[in-house]
C-alpha cells in the first residue's frame, strides 16, 4: 500500500477476539526512518514481527498511538526500548474525557474494555499537530468518543482511523471512558473531510469513507430511536432496556451492548430526551420525557 508515494505496511497482531476481529493492525509508514502506528498488544511475537518487517537499514523514528487501550498501546514501551523511538499520543488513558464523563467517572464502574492505565506518551499531540519524518508527514486529528483521547492520523488522502471508524464492526462506546455525543460529533466532522480511504485499527481498509460514515451515524440514530420506542411502553432499567433493544445479539456480546446502551442513555439525558431515577446507580430507572 502507498499514499502519495509513501509506503504503508501492515503487521497483524495475533489477538483475534469478538472485540478485535482478526486482530490489531499495526501500520509501518515510510522507508528508512519509519513511523509505527499502534504497536498493539504486549506480545513478544508481535514485537518480533514488527521488527522483522523492517529492512536491514531501516529504523523506527516515531511510535504513534491512536488511543490507550491495551490492544493498541501496550507494546509501545517495549518497542520504544528496542528502537529508541519516542512515543506520541493525545495523553494518558483517561485524558480527554468529556465534562459529562468527568462528573460521572467517580460514580460509574470503569469502562474497562482493556484500558491501559499505565500508558503515558513521551510527547503529547494536540489537535491538528503535524508529525514529520523521513519522506512522510502525519497530521493528528482528535476524534473522541471511543476514548476521550482517541486520535486518527492523516497521511494525504488516507486516514488511519484507529477504533473510531471500522468496516467490519461498529465501535464500542463504554462510559465513562467513551462518550456517545462526542463520538457522533467526530463522525460528522470526518464526513466533511476528503479522505479516499480509512485504514482502521481492526479489519480491512474502508474504501468508501463517506458511505461508511453515513452508515455509522444512521446506526446510532436508529439505536436512539429504538431506545425511545422501548421507553414509550414505560420506564425501564438498563438491563431490561438493553435486552429489548439488542434482542438479536449473541449472549457473549451482551455486556458490550449494555455499555453502548448506557452511552446512548447518558447522551439522551444530556439533551433532555429522557430522565432517570437514581442515576447513575445500578438501580436507575429511565423514563421518556413528556416533550
Amino acid at each position: 500500500m502507498t499514499d502519495d508515494g509513501v509506503p504503508i505496511r501492515r503487521v497483524l497482531a495475533p489477538n483475534p477476539s469478538p472485540l478485535t476481529g482478526t486482530g490489531t493492525n499495526t501500520y509501518i509508514i515510510g522507508q528508512g526512518a519509519v513511523a509505527v502506528i499502534d504497536p498493539g498488544p504486549a506480545l513478544p511475537s508481535h514485537l518480533d514481527a514488527i521488527l522483522a518487517s523492517l529492512g536491514p537499514a531501516e529504523r523506527v523514528s516515531h511510535i504513534l498511538v491512536t488511543h490507550a487501550h491495551r490492544d493498541h498501546s501496550a507494546l509501545a514501551p517495549a518497542l520504544a526500548a528496542r528502537t529508541g523511538a519516542e512515543v506520541l499520543a493525545f495523553g494518558a488513558a483517561t485524558e480527554g474525557r468529556s465534562a459529562i464523563m468527568e462528573r460521572l467517572a467517580p460514580l460509574l464502574p470503569g469502562g474497562g474494555e482493556g484500558l491501559d492505565p499505565d500508558f503515558l506518551p513521551d510527547r503529547r499531540l494536540g489537535k491538528g499537530e503535524l508529525v514529520d519524518g523521513e519522506g512522510w508527514s502525519l497530521r493528528a486529528l482528535h476524534t473522541p468518543g471511543h476514548l476521550g483521547g482517541h486520535l486518527c492520523f492523516a497521511l494525504g488522502e488516507t486516514l488511519f482511523s484507529g477504533d473510531h471508524v471500522m468496516g467490519w464492526s461498529t465501535t464500542l462506546i463504554s462510559p465513562p471512558d467513551g462518550d456517545m455525543g462526542d463520538y457522533v460529533a467526530a463522525l460528522v466532522g470526518l464526513r466533511s473531510m476528503a479522505f479516499r480511504r480509512f485504514l482502521p485499527g481492526h479489519g480491512d481498509a474502508v474504501t468508501d469513507p463517506i458511505n461508511r460514515l453515513e452508515a455509522l451515524i444512521r446506526h446510532r440514530q436508529e439505536r436512539e430511536a429504538q431506545i425511545r420506542n422501548a421507553l414509550r411502553q414505560g420506564p425501564l432499567d438498563l438491563d431490561r432496556l438493553t435486552r429489548q433493544v439488542y434482542h438479536d445479539i449473541p449472549p457473549p456480546m451482551l455486556p458490550a451492548a449494555t455499555r453502548n446502551a448506557l452511552a446512548h442513555l447518558i447522551d439522551m439525558q444530556s439533551r433532555n430526551q429522557i430522565t432517570a431515577e437514581d442515576f447513575p446507580g445500578p438501580a436507575a430507572i429511565f423514563h421518556l420525557t413528556d416533550s
